[in-house]
């Protein structure tokens, strides 16, 4: 057989480079094994930053006075006008008082 009828026979005769081939497909399946990793990784390091930016940190002084005196409002007897006998009273009081006028209204309703 002459070179060209080898080369009109329609098919390559030449064998593969394994060792290529190996070495190119260990690449491959390397890269996609290593990748989650680094993006595991990468997700992980941005989680704890942004953990101790908004948990961990330390509240600023403004913000801790102004739930102290808010927490003051919502928990404390006050006298606030002496004159027309306006007081301040706790949340969980003014609710209790609410919801006791609301039911004694409905009970007046039903007779």
């Amino acid at each position: 057989m002459t070179d060209k009828q080898t080369a009109d026979s329609g098919y390559d005769k030449r064998d593969i480079n394994v060792r290529m081939t190996f070495l190119v497909g260990a690449a491959i399946v390397l890269v996609i094994a290593v990748i989650p990793v680094i993006l595991n990784d990468v997700f992980v390091l941005k989680k704890e930053e942004m953990m101790h930016e908004y948990v961990l940190k330390p509240e600023s002084a403004p913000l801790r006075d102004l739930r102290a005196r808010e927490m003051e409002v919502l928990t404390t007897y006050k006298l606030l006008d002496p004159v027309k006998g306006v007081y301040q009273i706790p949340m969980s009081r003014a609710m209790e008082l609410m919801a006791d006028e609301a039911y004694r209204d409905q009970q007046k309703g039903r007779q």
